[in-house]
């Protein structure tokens, strides 16, 4: 099959599943998230990035604020990693770890970015998170044995 009658077949099948999709389902499920305290989301493989997506999306939403308003409320120590620190779900942390990378739509002082969007940023976070790692390795003083044993091999 060329290009066109590949992607006709393939947007014949989307439109088939969407059809079959009960809506009070994901009624029930966006209900659920509204109502919710907390929002745990899990998949694995390519699902699980699609999950990601979902967390992501919940976040844009202002969820991630919420479960911040609910889990200090309940005497939890919040820590904020962000671009951008002066928002108000900082405000509410008890720690920022503040990234002066370029952000999407950022405006502080920060690092410029020829890279589009918040790629700057989401590479300094990963390393930021790995020196982070890496430190704790050394303070608990665990061997990369201990380590590789907690590796996971299956997804």
């Amino acid at each position: 099959m060329d290009f066109d009658e590949t992607k006709h077949v393939v947007l014949d099948e989307l439109r088939e599943v969407f059809d079959r999709i009960d809506k009070r389902e994901i009624d029930r499920i966006a209900d659920r998230i509204r109502e919710a305290n907390r929002v745990f989301l899990i998949g694995v493989g390519r699902e699980g990035l699609s999950t990601r997506a979902l967390a992501m999306r919940l976040m844009h939403l202002g969820h991630i604020h919420y479960v911040v308003e609910q889990a200090k409320k309940a005497g939890a120590k919040i820590a904020v990693v962000t671009g951008t620190p002066d928002r108000k779900t900082p405000a509410l942390a008890d720690d920022v770890l503040w990234i002066p990378a370029c952000v999407f739509h950022g405006k502080d002082n920060v690092v410029p970015s020829v890279q589009p969007m918040g790629c700057l940023f989401e590479q300094s976070l990963l390393i930021c998170f790995d020196l982070v790692v890496l430190k704790l390795i050394d303070e608990m003083e665990l061997k990369s044995e201990e380590i590789v044993n907690r590796h996971r091999n299956v997804e």
